[in-house]
Order: C-alpha cells, then sequence, then structure tokens
C-alpha cells in the first residue's frame, strides 16, 4: 500500500512528477508549520504542500527528523535564535518552512518569529497544542486551567498561581522539569497536589503517569512532556491574592519598606496594566515592583536600590512571590537610570532629591504615572513644592493602628507619610506654519 505523505517528502507532485512547483507571487515565503508527536501523517494537505514547495527547512533534531527524505535543505534550528534569524532572514523571498511543535503561537517560536518577520511575510499552520490534547486527556474545560510554561522560565514564577483548587497546565523544559515543579509546590504548602505528567502526547510513545507532589515516585521520562497540577493546599500554604496590598510578614525587610495600606493606595495610584514597565526607585524590600508584576499580565518592573543587603532582599521577595523577572539594578539614582528602557510609571519611594525627581520625570512616557512618599521633613518640602509647580493629588496619611496598652487598648500613630501622584501631560500639538495662532 503506497504511502499518501511521501510525494510530498520526495519532491514529485501527485502527479508523479519530479519538478517542484513554483512558489506564487502572492504567497508568503515563510510558513511555520506546526507538527506534533504523530507526526507527518497528522498534518494536513495545505501543510505537506508547505513542506514538498520549500527550498529550505529549519525545525529542532526531533521535528527534521520526521520529514525522512526530502530534497530540501534542512537546517537545525539552533541556539543562539539571533543566529539562526539571520540564516533563516537570507532566504526572504524563497519558499522556506520552520517546523513548530503544536500551536507555534502559543509559548512558541511562531510568536517570536512574528515580531522579526512582516505580517505578509508569514503564514502559520498550526496543530493542536499540548494544552488542548492535554486538556481532552483530562477532561479539564482549557478556559477554565491555567496555560503556563517554564521552558526558558524560572520555576519560582509558578508561585503566583498557586490557590486552592486550581488547575495548572505547564509546559516542562526537559524532564526534570516535574520533579522541580513538585519540589516548588511542596515547598509552598501545596505538597498533596496531583501531578500528572504526560510524554509525547498524541504520538506512538504518549505516556501518563499520575502522582502527589511530597511523594514524588517518578523516574525521569521524555523531555518533551507536560505537568498537569491540581492545586491542594495544606495548612502550610499561604496562597496570596493578585490585588495589591500583600501583608508585610509577606516579604524579608528591614523595617525600611512602604506598607501594606500605603501600598496598595500606591500601586492604584500606578494603575498597573499589561506589559507596561515600572521603574521602583529607592526599592528598598522591592515590595512595590513586586505587587506591580502581580497585578497585570506581562508587566514589567525595574527595582533600583544601592544597598546589597536590600538587592539581596528584592531577589528573594521576587522568587518567593512569583516574580522572578523582575530586573534588579544595584546602584544610586539618578545615575542608576542610565541605558534602562523609558517607563510607564515611576514610584519614588526612598532617596527622593530634585535631581532624583527630575531625570526620573523627563524620562517618563507622556500619559505615565509618577507616584512619590515622602516621611522626613526634607522630602515632604520637594513633594509640596513639586505639588505647586506640576499639580497632582497631594495629601498627608497618618494611621493609628490599636496596640496593648497594659491591660487596655491604645491606638499607636505611625509617622505620617505624605503621599503624591500626577500623570505627565502630553505635550501639546504645534500648530502648522500657515495656521493662525
Amino acid at each position: 500500500m503506497s504511502d499518501p505523505v511521501r510525494p510530498w517528502l520526495a519532491g514529485k507532485d501527485q502527479t508523479g512528477s519530479d519538478e517542484r512547483p513554483r512558489p506564487e507571487a502572492d504567497r508568503p515565503w515563510l510558513t511555520v508549520v506546526g507538527i506534533g508527536d504523530g507526526g507527518l501523517s497528522s498534518l494536513t494537505g495545505e501543510a505537506l504542500d508547505a513542506i514538498d514547495r520549500a527550498g529550505t527547512i529549519f525545525g529542532g533534531e526531533r521535528h527534521l527528523a520526521m520529514l525522512g527524505e526530502t530534497r530540501a535543505e534542512t537546517i537545525l534550528w539552533d541556539k543562539p535564535f539571533t543566529a539562526a534569524l539571520d540564516r533563516l532572514r537570507a532566504r526572504a523571498g524563497t519558499p522556506t518552512v520552520v517546523l513548530a511543535t503544536g500551536d507555534p503561537m502559543w509559548f512558541g517560536v511562531g510568536a517570536t518569529l512574528a515580531r522579526h518577520v512582516g505580517p505578509g511575510e508569514m503564514r502559520v499552520l498550526p496543530a493542536p497544542s499540548a494544552f488542548s490534547l492535554a486538556a481532552a486527556k483530562l477532561g479539564w474545560p482549557i478556559q477554565m486551567t491555567a496555560c503556563l510554561t517554564v521552558h526558558g522560565r524560572p520555576v519560582d514564577q509558578l508561585s503566583r498561581h498557586l490557590f486552592p483548587a486550581e488547575r495548572l497546565l505547564i509546559l516542562s523544559e526537559n524532564a526534570g522539569s516535574p520533579r522541580e515543579i513538585a519540589r516548588l509546590l511542596t515547598s509552598r504548602g501545596f505538597g498533596q497536589s496531583r501531578l500528572v505528567v504526560l510524554e509525547h502526547l498524541g504520538g506512538e510513545r504518549e505516556t501518563i503517569r499520575e502522582t502527589l507532589a511530597a511523594g514524588y515516585d517518578i523516574e525521569d521520562g521524555a523531555d518533551l512532556n507536560l505537568v498537569a497540577v491540581e492545586c491542594v493546599a495544606g495548612r502550610a500554604a499561604t496562597p496570596r491574592p493578585i490585588v495589591a496590598g500583600l501583608p508585610d510578614d509577606a516579604f524579608v525587610h528591614d523595617g525600611k519598606m512602604t506598607k501594606r495600606t500605603l501600598r496598595a493606595l500606591a500601586i492604584a495610584a500606578l494603575e498597573p496594566m499589561p506589559g507596561a514597565l515600572l521603574w521602583d526607585v529607592g526599592a528598598g524590600a522591592g515590595s512595590i515592583a513586586v505587587e506591580w508584576l502581580r497585578a497585570a499580565p506581562r508587566a514589567r518592573a525595574v527595582a533600583i536600590e544601592p544597598k546589597p543587603e536590600r538587592c539581596a532582599m528584592i531577589a528573594e521577595n521576587a522568587a518567593t512571590l512569583g516574580v522572578p523577572e523582575l530586573l534588579l539594578v544595584e546602584g544610586q539614582a539618578p545615575e542608576a537610570y542610565a541605558g534602562l528602557e523609558v517607563p510607564d510609571a515611576i514610584f519614588i519611594g526612598g532617596g527622593l532629591s530634585d535631581g532624583v525627581f527630575e531625570e526620573a520625570w523627563n524620562a517618563l512616557k507622556p500619559g505615565g504615572r509618577m507616584v512619590a512618599h515622602a516621611v522626613t521633613l526634607e522630602s515632604e518640602a520637594i513633594l509640596i513644592d513639586l505639588h505647586g509647580r506640576l499639580g497632582g493629588e497631594l495629601m498627608r496619611i497618618a494611621i493609628d493602628r490599636a496596640e496593648t496598652v497594659g491591660p487596655f487598648r491604645g491606638f499607636k500613630p505611625a509617622m505620617p507619610v505624605v503621599h503624591w501622584h500626577l500623570s505627565k501631560p502630553h505635550p501639546r500639538p504645534q500648530a502648522s506654519p500657515g495656521q493662525a495662532g
């Protein structure tokens, strides 16, 4: 019985001709083909046709091994990415295929290529993602499941997704990832969580194994795997909400930090948004930057702190609270601003001076949010002056907390804090030369 896949791979059309079809003028030169563990037999005719037309095929070692015989030049998609990208761009205008696992636009190479190749130059032919295949096996509604990855990312980032009864699907980095995930769950008090390790989904070597995080007893298997987690919180678990205002004891600190109530106010005024960048100047324990990152998907933050011991605290807090992507700059403002990406929001909580503010204000994007706190008379005077010149909202906040006084209770005042926030105005459009004033 003939193999219906072979004519495409051998460079022949369905009539048996050896002549390759010529690329069409209106067809993108680059096709990203998602391929599952089932190999070529799982591909659509359109995907097979793209492979047949290709003069060059890029892919990982596993992907290229699935091709068998082909007349196309095959190139191993290797690291660093920039080198492979240069080789790919050199083939612009000629039919080229990149093979990728599953859905290339979901934690895949397709999303990366889209940032470097114009939309008219590339098309994507996805296969079912590992998330879809796993959800189908487990009977989990995918829209109610957190789909995550630790491929090229720290396992610590999973901490912010640990909630009672939450379901997680996690793409692994390699065969050791399931064990690392189990170790993290156990350390966070989620040791009784059910783990399912799914390998080679959709292929002949498909394997599904199950265990508990605390008693993880599965031997390392295939690098190509996904971990499904049903979160069970034990007594030692301390799940942290994403809303701003975590308890002060959630952070390692030396007392120099923005306390819970004022932190919640500051985060609200900073207005975290997806993908937005924050500078946390004089970061202390990093509590503002950490809460900013937890508050919005894909949010980014830079913590600027001159003291090494506090930088160590910031790094520990970022890892523990699930935001290891926090960028830490050990240095003194404003000199530490040099080379940083332009921010969408800035918080100045320590070391406030005219120079620290002015250079931060100049760097802030139009429409960006500025928040500053002051506790000393000198820094208060700076904020009062800035409010007079630039406007915004200025308030003095005094908080009294009930404490025991002998056999009674009384309110003990904390140091008052001056809070100032404002948005940077957009520049006024300039009148055209012929326009009347």
